[in-house]
């Protein structure tokens, strides 16, 4: 077994590394913070970067050396170990709260727990085979010239200005582009180190893959949308009133239970993502604060309870993995999907799904074509309107069922989210400037991932209204 250490800094660096880290432990002067420190704080950040340096690493396929200095930049306290033969990552400080993340082909990384290895012995599902045509279908060079009205010069102004870095000090890393219009793949970008085949993670993007495997599980009659949500910890009591939440309910945030989504050192989601067995079990011990139905509050927590409902339609963890491929990836021609699962074995339907620029159109325009693919109605008839359609509870019209909304309040559309963009623009939206937008009314799906983490450089209005203004009428 060989093991590849990240550089570690010397001397006066490696000294105030070390005093960061203790100053996290005693830096209040009290013995209960320091205990919290190792008990709590700490294994929220050595989860994160175990896991994220794992996905990045083993999935995206980063160098070691650039994983630390752009994915854990947050995390530089950590010190983390790549296991290149046994494909993991090992995090801890000062050999304190050491966590470990595991890869396994097919099925992405999974944080370790001794007590639950399950997740990690799955066989990965078989990709669709590769077709020699151009985009959609396959990934061909596009042999057609360009559509007519299309202003090419305009068009490659956005993108260029969307993958420059007009601020060193706050970098927006923007690592993919890929521009459709009428079905047609018309322009992409890569950064250094990416390409078309590049999986690459969507964080909350995750939320509409969860979407579409409900929306398949509806199509086979083995989900109903508006009954009351199969959670069995609901239903343990006469007279809980969560088991009156429905599906729908979930998908749309609007279930009425406590959730904070916070997260970082302090945040419970942290622990959700990056520390329990089970991701969804956070969300599901929660209290009801509202009436289900009556207030909208975006919660990923409720997304996991969602996926765990997906998962527990079938045998076992891979039964999962493999109805999502056969059911929604081979359709679409997708091959470079990775959704990974949480130490139980439930795919992380909040946060973790990996695919190439590429991929992550083809699932944009499942939904701008309503759920059709080459002829084949692969969600529900209705079941693209029932998403983007603007939970009741969410009062600015920007949160349908697990993807963003632009409709803008009643009556006052001005009062939108995006608004230099159509009305009927929907959205998947992820952490740290992940977008996939679908513009019906032009016939669009722009596309851009990236690492920003400084919100203020990155703006998906702007950029999106630049090149829906290239494109044809």
């Amino acid at each position: 077994m060989s093991e590849v250490d990240p550089p570690r800094p010397t001397g006066s660096r490696k000294r105030r590394r070390v005093f960061q880290a203790c100053a996290g432990l005693v830096g209040l002067g009290t013995v209960g913070f320091g205990a919290y420190a190792v008990l709590v704080m700490l294994p929220r950040a050595t989860g994160y970067a175990a896991k994220i340096a794992c996905s990045a690493a083993f999935v995206t396929g980063s160098e070691p050396a650039r994983v630390i200095e752009e994915e854990l930049a947050a995390v530089g306290f950590v010190d983390v170990e790549f296991d290149h033969d046994a494909q993991t990552v090992q995090a801890s400080v000062l050999g304190l709260a050491r966590q470990r993340a595991s890869h396994r082909r097919g099925a992405g990384c999974t944080l370790v727990h001794d007590d639950l290895p399950l997740a990690l012995d799955l066989p990965a599902p078989p990709a669709p085979p590769r077709v020699d045509r151009a985009w959609p279908e396959g990934d061909a060079p596009d042999p057609r010239e360009d559509p007519s009205g299309l202003d090419r010069a305009a068009l490659e102004a956005a993108l260029d200005a969307a993958i420059a870095e007009p601020d060193p000090a706050a970098p927006r890393r923007t690592r993919a582009l890929v521009i459709i219009h009428d079905g047609r793949l018309i322009a992409e970008r890569y950064a250094a180190g990416f390409d078309a085949n590049t999986p690459l993670p969507g964080w909350s993007m995750a939320k509409t893959v969860t979407n579409a495997l409900v929306g398949l599980l509806v199509a086979r009659g083995e989900l109903e949308l508006d009954a009351p949500a199969p959670v069995p910890e609901w239903r343990e009591g006469p007279s809980d009133p969560r088991a009156a939440i429905t599906t729908s309910q979930l998908l749309r945030m609007s279930s009425g239970l406590q959730f904070e989504e916070r997260y970082g050192p302090f945040g419970a989601g942290s622990d959700m993502l990056f520390v329990d067995e089970s991701c969804a079990e956070l969300a599901v011990s929660q209290p009801l604060v509202a009436e289900p139905g009556t207030r909208y509050a975006y919660s990923s927590g409720t997304a996991n309870i969602v996926a765990r409902i997906v998962r527990d339609r079938f045998e076992d963890p891979g039964a999962q993995l493999r109805f999502a491929q056969r059911e929604l990836f081979e359709p679409l021609g997708i091959r470079s999907a990775v959704l990974e699962l949480d130490p139980s074995g439930v795919f992380i339907g909040s946060s973790f799904a990996l695919m190439s620029a590429r991929d992550w159109a083809r699932l944009g325009q499942l939904y701008l074509n309503d759920g059709v693919w080459a002829g084949r109605q692969l969600l529900p008839t209705g079941w693209v309107e029932y998403t983007r359609t603007p939970a009741p509870a969410a009062a600015r019209g920007e949160y349908g069922a697990l993807v963003q909304t632009n409709v803008g309040a009643p009556g006052q559309p001005e009062d939108r989210r995006l608004p230099s963009l159509p009305t009927d623009a929907f959205e998947m939206v992820g952490y740290e400037g992940q977008s996939v937008l679908i513009v019906p009314s032009r016939r669009a799906v722009i596309v851009r991932l990236g690492l920003t983490r400084a919100p203020a450089t990155w703006d998906t209005d702007s950029f999106a209204a630049a090149v829906l203004a290239s494109l044809p009428g």
